[in-house]
């Protein structure tokens, strides 16, 4: 037997505004609130995002983050358009010739925008 993952979790100082950027990101919809934990995932089932409550604001650079590829844009256009939802461009020591592009949530929590587009990846 093995595990499935159900859902990753994201501690969160203010999770509507983390679980609102995370939804106009990856175009999910919200499943359930329940506890000071907003529930996200995609329209057609599979695992979410929780967003949880803690009363602390993020110290240290995440041990887990998300990857994420552009889907029908390319890597620099979806940049900007995570920057116009609130991300900001964060330094974790990668290197400037990395071909992934490190950002962060409204509230610091890291992620990487890979160069390959999900049309790339179905190309090859």
């Amino acid at each position: 037997m093995t595990a499935t993952i159900a859902a990753l979790a994201i501690d969160a100082h203010d999770p509507r505004r983390v679980a609102d950027f995370w939804l106009a990101a990856l175009g999910w919809v919200e499943l359930e609130i329940d506890s000071g934990i907003i529930s996200i995932g995609p329209r057609d089932g599979g695992p979410g995002i929780d967003v949880i409550h803690v009363p602390e604001p993020k110290t240290v650079k995440n041990r887990l983050h998300l990857d994420l590829r552009a889907d029908g844009s390319t890597q620099a256009e979806e940049v900007e358009r995570l920057i116009s939802l609130g991300a900001v461009r964060a330094d974790v020591g990668q290197g400037p010739d990395v071909s992934w592009v490190v950002l962060a949530d409204p509230e610091g929590n890291e992620f990487c925008v890979l160069s390959r587009s999900v049309q790339d990846l179905a190309a090859s």
